[in-house]
């Protein structure tokens, strides 16, 4: 299913709500940045993703896990112990996908 860059940009809002949500093109090779700000107006998270990823829709539900999860982190909300699990999470992931 794909979708449009504007809905994308209100999707992202929603659900990534109270925080401010912009998204912008970059690179070359049609990557977003996607910037969240927190509601005083702050960089709380910034990301640069393939455009690929925000217009396929299970695709885009995995970019807004990782945002949440990347704002946790910022806010200092997740625990040094959560963190550690998910990078090992990751790192598994990528051996098993290489």
């Amino acid at each position: 299913v794909v979708i449009e860059m504007e809905s994308i940009s209100l999707l992202l809002e929603e659900a990534l709500s109270p925080y401010q949500v912009t998204l912008t093109t970059s690179g070359v090779q049609d990557e977003c940045l996607v910037t969240v700000k927190n509601p005083a107006g702050a960089i709380v998270v910034e990301r640069e993703v393939d455009r690929a990823q925000l217009t396929d829709k299970r695709m885009l539900v995995d970019v807004v896990d990782c945002l949440l999860r990347d704002i946790k982190i910022a806010e200092g909300r997740l625990e040094p112990s959560v963190i550690a699990a998910l990078r090992n999470a990751a790192q598994t992931r990528s051996a098993t996908a290489a």
